[in-house]
């Protein structure tokens, strides 16, 4: 079945009686699940559960609740998720190309795809395309209830079905849209009829473009195509092909400059020297190139010398436009070319993964208005001049800021708070939202004893059937975490575990390990620090950047990377931020994990233990 496509508007599709939804940018596909079984086809007619088995599995996983709606079929798009309003379009580029199966399923274990469901077209076995749109998606969002799945778009669950809500307010959704970096809104006419294969005016498509200057390098007489570049360290970089976009006449104007101004010719191209500056809108920055774009207007205020590669990966990334950021070209550290720009676009990048731990905590930041060449000081209290989108939350006649959304994080990042340190609870939470283990050894040369501790430690874990996580610090050791349901432990209760994880590791290497607070009593052993999990203390949150001379970065690991290989400067912000792209997010089940944490027998156990030695 060929899909029914939106048709492209540059004007705003704010009209009567229309809905929107989040554009996602992956594989158009449609879901039908009969008596020959499940199938997941793209618009070209390829199956796709090959590549992406992990939709097949988790369907299964709901196949007594979904069997009473059988056949059914439903329209929608199979992305990687990068938040709720973006989808990861070279991240499902990459994994639509694997091709050895034991691949496949290491990414479909460790950065699953969803399918983001925006319409159903048929229930039960009878087809409902000739619906009208508001009906099918009541079914839809009727359906999602029925089957016991949330309606929400969320990266950080283990729902692989997901649906795309309708919304009635397009410019409430437009500025999360552009807040995320969504590729767009799809504009849906309530009375519209699904009708396959056809690009209809009912459905419009409105797309988040982003806009650069650059200059044109070639001409491609065989398609028609001017090649556009951008200086790079006064390197000439072309960064994309630009056809679209041109009326007759601005095409004629510019084919006959570069006509008089032709630097070298062959039987393909007119090379010119760098004089003709345009605006090129697009989508964002693929493999190096940009995606769609598309000519907006000659630039003839620029020389071809402001158009450079450094001010053009700044504005892609497509901050809001409120949030000017000051001095983006400060050098923040002596010994790595981050300039405060790479750290905010940094900051931008992770937040899909950071906000989820800084959400309503109590934040204590450390910030370094000088970088790393001046004087860092810790911040609790939100400043009288923060914006009105910074929330916060009193507590002991501290104004603590609560970093709750992207804006905040990115505000931030001007001030120049490097590290972001939280509680081990909510402001909800009645007792610790989670155990966390900080393994921190006398020296960055004893970093194999945050090792050998966490090994030993996740041994423990396997033996109780606890689900662990763990992070570098990003400083010279090691933080372990064990996610707890939210209300049901009190600081008492796990002090218990903790103190039973420190005896544990004593006994077995009371050469390597020590809960010893004395530092000079301590030697070269490592201390286990217990009492640091307590109400009011607080730990670096995953993937926070370090005021430290390597640039560290507190970096989420998968288990099997913990061993002797390991580093305690492994990860810096480019590293991190490269290995997050190329194998997804180890901290990605931390939430749902909560629920199915077993860590009430374990306690049980703890607390009779104690009784017995009381």
């Amino acid at each position: 079945m060929k899909p029914m496509l939106p048709s492209l508007t540059f004007e705003l599709p704010v009209r009567p009686n229309w809905l929107y939804e989040v554009k996602y940018d992956g594989f158009r596909a449609i879901l039908d699940w009969n008596d020959n079984g499940i199938e997941l086809t793209s618009r070209n007619g390829k199956p796709l559960i090959p590549q992406f088995p992990e939709i097949k599995e988790f369907l299964l996983k709901y196949e007594k609740q979904i069997k009473p709606f059988l056949p059914l079929e439903l329209d929608g798009e199979l992305v990687s998720l990068e938040n709720p309003y973006k989808a990861n379009f070279s991240a499902i580029q990459v994994r639509g190309r694997l091709k050895a199966a034991k691949k496949i399923t290491e990414q479909a274990e460790r950065s699953p795809c969803r399918l983001m469901v925006f319409d159903v077209l048929m229930v039960k076995g009878e087809t409902i395309c000739s619906l009208p749109y508001q009906r099918r998606k009541d079914k839809l969002i009727q359906l999602f209830q029925n089957i016991g799945l949330g309606l929400d778009a969320n990266p950080n669950n283990a729902q692989l079905l997901q649906l795309v809500f309708p919304n009635e307010d397009f410019n409430e959704l437009w500025e999360n849209v552009v807040l995320y970096d969504g590729e767009g809104i799809i504009a849906k006419y309530q009375n519209s009829f699904w009708e396959e294969g056809k690009r209809s005016l009912q459905w419009l498509k409105y797309k988040n473009w982003k806009y650069v200057s650059c200059f044109v390098t070639s001409f491609d007489k065989t398609n028609g195509y001017f090649y556009v570049g951008l200086y790079k360290k006064n390197i000439i970089h072309v960064v994309g092909q630009v056809l679209f976009g041109f009326k007759p006449e601005e095409k004629q104007a510019l084919q006959q400059t570069i006509k008089q101004n032709i630097l070298s010719e062959d039987t393909q191209f007119i090379n010119m020297e760098p004089s003709i500056c345009l605006e090129v809108k697009y989508l964002e920055l693929f493999d190096h190139q940009l995606r769609e774009p598309h000519f907006d207007r000659f630039r003839f205020d620029l020389e071809p010398r402001e158009c450079t590669y450094e001010q053009f990966i700044f504005q892609q990334k497509n901050l809001p436009a409120d949030l000017p950021i000051s001095h983006p070209d400060k050098p923040l550290w002596e010994n790595h070319n981050i300039q405060k720009t790479d750290f905010i676009l940094y900051l931008r990048e992770v937040s899909p993964y950071m906000l989820p731990f800084l959400e309503n905590r109590l934040l204590t930041v450390i910030r370094y208005p000088h970088g790393m060449f001046g004087e860092a000081f810790y911040q609790k209290n939100c400043p009288a001049y923060a914006p009105e989108f910074v929330h916060t939350h009193l507590v002991d006649d501290i104004d603590y800021i609560l970093c709750n959304n992207l804006k905040t994080l990115i505000w931030l990042g001007n001030q120049l708070a490097i590290e972001f340190h939280i509680p081990f609870q909510t402001i909800h939470s009645k007792g610790p939202s989670e155990i966390v283990f900080d393994l921190d050894p006398p020296s960055k040369d004893a970093f194999h004893l945050a090792v050998k501790a966490a090994l030993l430690i996740k041994e423990v874990f396997n033996h109780l059937n606890l689900i662990g996580f763990i992070k570098t610090s990003g400083n010279k050791g090691l933080q372990i975490y064990l996610p707890l349901p939210e209300g049901e432990y009190s600081y008492e209760d796990t002090r218990l575990f903790t103190t039973f994880i420190a005896e544990y590791l004593i006994s077995q290497a009371p050469d390597s390990f020590t809960i010893e607070r004395m530092k000079k009593n301590r030697g070269k052993r490592l201390y286990v620090d217990y009492v640091q999990h307590g109400e009011g203390k607080t730990i670096v949150a995953p993937y926070s950047m370090r005021g430290n001379e390597h640039a560290g970065v507190a970096t989420p690991l998968y288990w099997e990377e913990v061993d002797e290989k390991l580093t305690s400067v492994a990860f810096n912000m480019e590293s991190a931020l490269n290995r997050l792209r190329k194998q997804g997010d180890p901290f990605r089940n931390y939430f749902q994990t909560k629920q199915i944490q077993p860590f009430a027998p374990v306690l049980e156990v703890l607390k009779k233990d104690s009784i017995k030695k009381g």
